[in-house]
């Protein structure tokens, strides 16, 4: 699900660097971070995230992602831009990291949810605990599951450009939502069509998913 046609149905909000730039200034506001401190920024894609932070100075960021598509682009940003990162393409359920490593773990753009094995974001979020120093810190970024509720809609599409379509088919089946995505181009037909589900979180999940793990002084924000 996550290449490049993912970059094109999802630009607006992974592709903005507005967005990406208001998404890092709160990050700052939420976390004591240092010019030193080593951050692994966790299921970043295309490694927005840590190509900002990179490009304010921060020397010491590790984009880890399962797919090698998102992380070749990343590369080639980083290059283009002359910034200092590390690239790790693998599982974060299992990441290899040696323990006690990094200052801040960021999981950012509702990464968790995906991985249908049961008790996967468990796996992510221990492993995160488990490669961070002792008195580190996580963020984690998930859409509130409540809100996702109340503004609900089964059926949304949009244009890109003056060629492609983005439909998407949804159904709340709890505790997810199940999704049909086509993207149909107007000279090319058929570019996508899948079918993927996301698990929703409410805020008590979040705090029991980071307290099972062993973080302690939990703080939920959902404004």
């Amino acid at each position: 699900l996550f290449d490049e046609i993912y970059l094109l149905t999802d630009a607006r909000s992974v592709c903005d660097p507005q967005i990406t730039r208001r998404e890092v200034d709160l990050i700052f506001r939420l976390l004591p971070i240092q010019g030193e401190h080593r951050i692994l920024d966790c299921c970043g894609g295309h490694g927005r995230h840590s190509l900002e932070l990179s490009q304010r100075g921060f020397t010491a960021c590790t984009l880890l992602d399962y797919s090698e598509t998102l992380i070749n682009i990343a590369k080639t940003d980083a290059c283009k831009n002359n910034l200092e990162m590390t690239f790790i393409c693998g599982d974060a359920r299992q990441t290899d990291i040696a323990a006690n490593s990094y200052d801040h773990v960021i999981i950012m753009g509702n990464s968790l949810g995906y991985v249908q094995e049961e008790g996967a974001d468990a796996k992510i979020i221990s492993e995160a605990y488990r490669v961070l120093r002792d008195g580190g810190w996580i963020l984690v970024d998930v859409a509130d599951g409540q809100a996702i509720r109340s503004s609900f809609r089964p059926n949304a599409w949009h244009a890109i450009g003056n060629s492609v379509i983005v439909c998407r088919q949804r159904e709340i089946q709890e505790p997810f939502v199940c999704a049909r995505e086509i993207v149909l181009s107007k000279t090319d037909g058929l570019i996508r069509d899948q079918s993927y589900a996301i698990r929703i979180y409410d805020a008590a999940d979040v705090s029991n998913l980071l307290a099972q793990s062993g973080f302690r002084h939990i703080e939920i924000h959902t404004d």
